[in-house]
């Protein structure tokens, strides 16, 4: 039996990199996952991917989750299929990059809508259906809320991804009184099929991976464990809590 054996499991991003990771271990570790994605296709593949193995991704892609009705949508469909939300795992989000001089008006609201506003959206509209379960919140943040970047302009996904540990650790005040978990958890750089590129570049990958001890980019897989632990019953006792998970940028 697995860990999260039967447990109706919603995650965002499901169509590459972190939120695919996501939704085949959980699947393999016995949820039900209802994905989206923005992209289609990508949600499409992770479902080939999954069938592949025997599980099936429900849910529906393209959603918009900035759009809070399109978020409100995908929440009450998935509890009309499932009858329950136990948990809620907010991986996707979308940035805009340039020195505070430089971005434009529009990437600064582009970057909160995409990276805080849906979060709030989905989370919202699953709260009720969470505290019927007595359920668990994941937020996906970044180190970017604890430290800036030389290697590119971070000033508005900084601002967002802090909000998000902010947001979490208040989910966990209010949820504590109805047995919802809230946690964030705070990636370093990750290989993801929208990073590789980067790393294909010999200076880049050094600029990027500066400060990093371990001498390499995390895997989506890497986070994914994590997250599979903090929606467990074993992390039972754990909320407010944000995980650094970066090789041990933020330990110099």
């Amino acid at each position: 039996m697995g860990r999260l054996q039967n447990k109706v499991a919603l995650i965002t991003g499901t169509g590459g990199g972190q939120g695919r990771a996501a939704a085949l271990r959980f699947a393999r570790e016995g949820a039900i996952v209802v994905g989206c994605d923005f992209v289609a296709a990508g949600h499409e593949e992770t479902a080939a991917l999954m069938q592949a193995e025997g599980f099936t991704l429900y849910g529906s892609a393209p959603v918009d989750l900035g759009d809070h009705e399109q978020a409100k949508a995908w929440i009450d469909a998935a509890v009309a299929e499932h009858g329950r939300i136990d948990i809620l795992y907010n991986n996707a989000s979308a940035a805009k990059f340039g020195l505070v001089h430089e971005l434009s008006i529009e990437d600064w609201h582009y970057t909160i809508r995409n990276e805080i506003d849906l979060l709030f959206y989905t989370t919202k509209y699953a709260w009720l259906h969470l505290a019927e379960q007595r359920g668990v919140i994941i937020n996906v943040s970044s180190t970017a809320a604890w430290g800036g970047s030389k290697a590119a302009g971070i000033s508005a996904h900084s601002a967002a991804k802090g909000a998000v540990v902010s947001f979490t650790r208040q989910l966990a005040v209010e949820g504590a009184a109805v047995g919802v978990r809230a946690v964030s958890i705070s990636p370093g750089f990750i290989a993801t099929p929208g990073t590789r590129p980067f790393l294909e570049n010999r200076e880049v990958r050094a600029m990027l991976l500066d400060g990093v001890l371990m001498d390499r980019p995390g895997e989506p897989e890497e986070v994914v464990n994590l997250a599979v632990f903090i929606a467990s019953d074993e992390a039972s006792f754990i909320t407010g809590s944000d995980f650094v998970i970066d090789g041990g940028l933020l330990a110099v």
